[in-house]
C-alpha cells in the first residue's frame, strides 16, 4: 500500500528522479504523467537465479488541480530458463485508482482505490501464453500514525523472523 498513496513521503521519494511523458485524463482530472525506469544495474542485483529482470517501469499520473496521485502503473518484465526449459516470460502489471484524499492529522491520504493486477506469461511456443487478471476495491476506515507497538524496538523484520537473534517483546 506504500506505492499506493498511503505514505506521500514515499511517493515523492519515488518519482524523485521521473521523466513527464506527457498529459493524461483519468476520469475528471486532468493529469501530468511521470515515468520512472529502473536502470540495468539496479535491474541485475534484483535478479536471481534463472530470473532475470529485463524491465520494470512505474507510471504515475498526477492531478494538475490537486497534485495528488490519482493512477498508479507497475509493470515488471522477467525473463526465467531453469535448466533444461523452454524460456519463459512473465509480464505483470499493476494497475491502481487512487481516490477519496482526506486530511490525517495535517497528512492528505488516499481512502480508497481499486486496482488491478494482470499476469501475462508467454514463451517460445504459441500455446504457452495465459493472462489472468485479479481485481480489487479497496477502502481504509481508520488512518493511525506511530502505532505503539510498531516501533523499530518491538518490530522484527522478516528476514530476522525464525532467527536465534530475534526477541520478541
Amino acid at each position: 500500500l506504500i506505492t499506493q498513496g498511503l505514505d506521500p513521503m514515499m511517493t515523492a521519494s519515488l518519482f524523485a528522479n521521473a521523466h513527464c511523458v506527457g498529459e493524461r485524463r483519468i476520469g475528471d482530472e486532468d493529469c501530468f504523467v511521470l515515468k520512472v525506469a529502473a536502470d540495468q544495474s539496479t535491474l541485475s542485483q534484483r535478479s536471481d537465479g534463472p530470473a532475470e529482470i529485463i524491465r520494470h517501469v512505474l507510471l504515475g499520473c498526477f492531478s494538475h488541480r490537486t497534485g495528488f496521485l490519482v493512477y498508479l502503473e507497475d509493470s515488471h518484465l522477467t525473463r526465467i530458463q531453469a535448466t533444461g526449459s523452454d524460456v519463459v516470460y512473465w509480464e505483470t502489471t499493476i494497475e491502481s485508482s487512487l481516490k477519496d484524499y482526506r486530511s490525517v492529522d495535517g497528512v492528505v491520504l488516499a481512502h480508497a482505490g481499486e486496482s488491478l493486477v494482470t499476469l501475462y506469461r508467454f514463451g517460445d511456443e504459441a500455446m504457452s501464453h495465459s493472462r489472468t487478471k485479479m481485481e480489487e476495491t479497496w477502502s481504509i476506515e481508520e488512518v493511525a500514525f506511530n502505532v505503539p507497538g510498531l516501533s523499530p524496538e518491538f518490530f522484527i523484520p522478516p528476514s530476522d523472523i525464525g532467527s536465534k537473534d530475534a526477541s520478541h517483546p
